[in-house]
């Protein structure tokens, strides 16, 4: 029995340890805003498209080589409709690199598939509150908080958004007729 206890300790531990082992993330903080400046300025929707797959390269620079191996095969999982697969991928990320917003962003979009809405909104909060002007991450938590019929707060999200990029596609949600068409717009 000393010998399990004494086992199941060393787990802990070294599963502790590797946690801690997780570099910090790259800084692009200063790229991301300059990129954001430049979607700002851009005169067309496709201009800054072009931009904002910038934003996915500084978003998805995981701390590590393990890091980024767990990334990378918990998005192909989600490219492959694996949501239970990448969920275990992004569980294991966060578990190991628990300051790198991305991880918690992929797994709310897992979650976000899987209209498990209430699952990734804590994910999406956290990726947010790692990664401040994460446009996906906000603008995700937008569409959750509108998949659990929370108008207001997914009006606020989006607005918030599309200050930082105005020509995301989910613009679309607040023109008249849309599903978070602000008050008094009715047509």
């Amino acid at each position: 029995m000393k010998q399990i206890t004494l086992a199941s300790i060393l787990l802990v531990a070294s599963t502790a340890a590797r946690a801690g082992d997780c570099p910090v993330a790259p800084d692009h903080n200063a790229d991301v805003s300059g990129v954001i400046a430049q979607i700002q300025q851009a005169e067309t929707e496709q201009a800054a498209r072009a931009l904002s797959s910038q934003l996915w390269e500084f978003w998805t620079d995981a701390p590590d080589a393990n890091a980024q191996a767990a990334l990378d095969r918990g998005m192909a999982r989600l490219r492959a409709s694996d949501l239970l697969g990448a969920i275990e991928d992004f569980d294991k990320l966060i578990a190991y690199c628990p300051s790198y917003a991305e991880g918690y962003n992929q797994r709310a979009f897992a979650y976000y598939l899987g209209q498990d809405f209430e699952a990734a909104l804590p994910d999406l909060d956290k990726a947010i509150e790692l990664s401040p002007n994460h446009v996906a991450a906000i603008s995700g938590r937008a569409l959750t908080l509108l998949g659990l019929q929370r108008l207001d707060e997914a009006r606020e999200a989006l607005n918030e958004a599309l200050e930082l990029n105005p020509w995301l596609s989910e613009r679309h949600l607040l023109a008249p007729g849309g599903p978070l068409e602000p008050p008094g717009q009715d047509i």
